[in-house]
């Protein structure tokens, strides 16, 4: 059997508070291309890649309101916060000998300053970014390369996310997956995706870990 016990922890509206904001970078990059989509209706798809979420709100993949997102978003980024409990729960794990690879599909010059906020670049494996995946969420690709980069176990890995695209991704990669609601999707519709445990946020999961999911993954 080869590498170690792991937790691939998606990001956004995950470990940092961030999903509205991707959400509003999104209504404005929208509006600037010449369509009014409700806010609600977007947030609802935040957390699959732009190439999708731009191919179920218009109907086609849109490369160039990807990019109004992107300059949209940058505008927003410095109110991005880490959520209570995040940092602290990544080095538990490191502490106790689980693998950490923060598993996202973000650019990656996003990914360096999420890092950064959260100041875990000394108790993380690896990081996966948009670079790594040729398809993104719900597709597997981003979780496949998260496993390879942080050499963890697949029969001994959980994915850590916030929407029901981290558990489509997570499923089809072979993965479980512990949810939680800090993204903006309820425990009901998280569960009934397929997660196999809810937290209200990184803070709860951070109190309880060693006796959930993430506990079972102790070396």
């Amino acid at each position: 059997m080869t590498g170690g016990p792991g937790v691939l922890f998606d990001v956004d509206g995950t470990l940092v508070d961030s999903n509205y904001l991707h959400t509003l970078a999104w209504s404005r990059a929208l509006r600037e291309g010449g369509h009014q989509v409700a806010m609600n209706v977007i947030h609802r798809l935040v957390g699959m890649g732009g190439d999708q979420l731009t191919e179920r709100l218009l109907g086609e993949a849109d490369d160039a309101a990807v990019d109004r997102w992107r300059s949209n978003y940058e505008q927003l980024r410095a109110e991005v916060t880490a959520f209570p409990g995040a940092s602290e729960l990544v080095g538990a794990l490191h502490d106790a000998g689980v693998r950490v690879v923060l598993a996202s599909s973000s650019p990656a010059d996003h990914v360096e300053a999420m890092i950064d906020l959260l100041g875990v670049a000394d108790v993380i494996d690896a990081a996966t970014s948009s670079d790594d995946a040729d398809s993104s969420k719900p597709a597997p690709d981003i979780f496949e390369a998260a496993l390879a980069a942080g050499d963890v176990d697949r029969g001994r890995a959980l994915v850590v996310g916030d929407s029901i695209w981290d558990v489509q991704a997570a499923r089809a990669a072979g993965l479980a997956t512990a949810g939680v609601e800090s993204g903006g999707f309820s425990r009901h519709e998280l569960t009934e995706e397929g997660a196999l445990a809810v937290y209200r946020h990184v803070g709860d999961l951070r109190q309880q870990w060693r006796t959930g999911p993430l506990g079972q993954l102790l070396p």
